[in-house]
């Protein structure tokens, strides 16, 4: 049984490729670039580029489980080529803003729910995994960190519920490997409520260095990130942070549930991550939801 992994150059793509190959299992590695992808022995590399349904073909070919990205733009093809492929099972990587009550409105939760709308009316059988906030968001918040040790936010008490990705990987290997677990919908966040400035506590505790929080306008904030953000998914940000300003997250043990274990906290995910704040950057990471493909 093939297992093919999308956006295997993403941090929680690559975990899982390492995981599934640690079990023993096959599983292809899938990206746009697959020449830059750095991969356990025996692992094979294909193109497959989410938005160019030309790429689908190979990638999908003698293949029964996917773990997919959300990329709403080829959704329908890529649905259908996994169908006419004979695929079994696709994991969806989606987000629990789509449970939100004005999803339909939410660019970032819209287009993941065009997702699952279509693997829900395919034939395929699928299974949601739906992460609030991704600890690794806090990446882009290093270059800052590096440079000059402060962090402009508009709502340092905004709380979220950060996932490390090593538990987004494990879920996934759980429910691609029992089959008693397919067909389900998790939403999956980390153990506890963080808020943004204690994230960066959080960092600076981890790196030995301080860092500064510098509360800045929804407008400066937008300004700086101009480059990084389209402006309709900075505003949905921006919305989002204002309303759990000071109103702590909703927190599951769905990680545990799946796993076996507890959810890793944020102090775990910034000692792991102590490096990426400390290094010489080679570039500005990509902003917070974008994942390497």
């Amino acid at each position: 049984m093939t297992i093919l992994v999308t956006g295997s150059r993403g941090l929680v793509g690559s975990t899982l490729v390492a995981l599934l190959r640690s079990r023993g299992l096959d599983v292809r590695a899938a990206s746009k670039d697959p020449g830059k992808l750095s991969l356990p022995a025996g692992v094979p590399a294909v193109t497959c580029d989410l938005t160019d349904p030309g790429t689908f073909p190979a990638a999908l070919e003698d293949v029964a489980s996917v773990f997919l990205y959300a990329e709403a733009s080829q959704i329908g093809p890529f649905v259908e080529q996994a169908a006419a492929a004979g695929v079994r099972h696709i994991v969806l990587l989606s987000t629990s803003a789509v449970l939100g009550p004005a999803a339909d409105d939410d660019p970032i939760a819209a287009s993941h729910l065009k997702v699952e709308e279509a693997l829900a009316a395919s034939s395929v059988e699928s299974t949601f995994l739906r992460p609030g906030s991704f600890a690794s968001n806090a990446l882009q918040w290093s270059w800052a960190i590096r440079s000059t040790g402060t962090v402009n936010l508009p709502y340092p008490g905004s709380h979220t519920d950060p996932i490390h990705e090593a538990d987004i990987a494990e879920a996934a290997l759980a429910v691609l490997t029992d089959p008693r677990l397919a067909g389900g919908k998790y939403t999956l966040t980390g153990p506890e409520s963080v808020t943004f400035r204690e994230q960066l506590d959080h960092i600076s505790h981890a790196t030995g260095r301080p860092v500064t929080v510098n509360a800045v306008s929804r407008e400066e904030w937008k300004a700086e990130m101009a480059g990084y953000i389209p402006g309709d998914f900075a505003d949905a940000l921006l919305d989002w942070w204002r309303s759990t300003d000071g109103s702590p997250a909703e927190i599951t043990r769905t990680v545990e549930e799946l796993t076996g274990h507890p959810a890793r906290d944020f102090a775990a995910w910034a000692r792991d991550h102590a490096g990426d704040f400390t290094d010489q950057p080679s570039q500005r990471p990509r902003a917070a939801g974008q994942p390497a493909t």
